[in-house]
C-alpha cells in the first residue's frame, strides 16, 4: 500500500508537469496561429484525465486507512 501510493505521487507530480508543458504549448500555438492549432487545443486533456485519476485516488487515500482502522 505504501509503494502503490508513493509511486501514484510520483506519476502525479511527472503527469502535472507534462500537463504544464501541454498548456504551454498550446498556447504558444494559438498566440502563433498556426493552421495545425485544432488538433493541439486538445493535447492537454489526456493529462488532465490522468491528474483527474491520480488525484482522486490521493484524495481518497486519507478516508480509506481510516475506514480500514476502524
Amino acid at each position: 500500500m505504501v509503494r502503490t501510493s508513493r509511486a501514484v505521487r510520483q506519476t502525479h507530480r511527472w503527469i502535472s508537469m507534462l500537463f504544464v508543458v501541454t498548456v504551454v504549448a498550446t498556447t504558444i500555438a494559438l498566440a502563433v496561429g498556426s493552421a495545425a492549432s485544432v488538433w493541439i487545443v486538445y493535447t492537454p486533456l489526456l493529462p488532465l484525465a490522468l491528474l483527474l485519476t491520480t488525484g482522486l485516488y490521493l484524495f481518497a487515500l486519507p478516508y480509506r486507512g481510516r475506514r480500514r482502522a476502524q
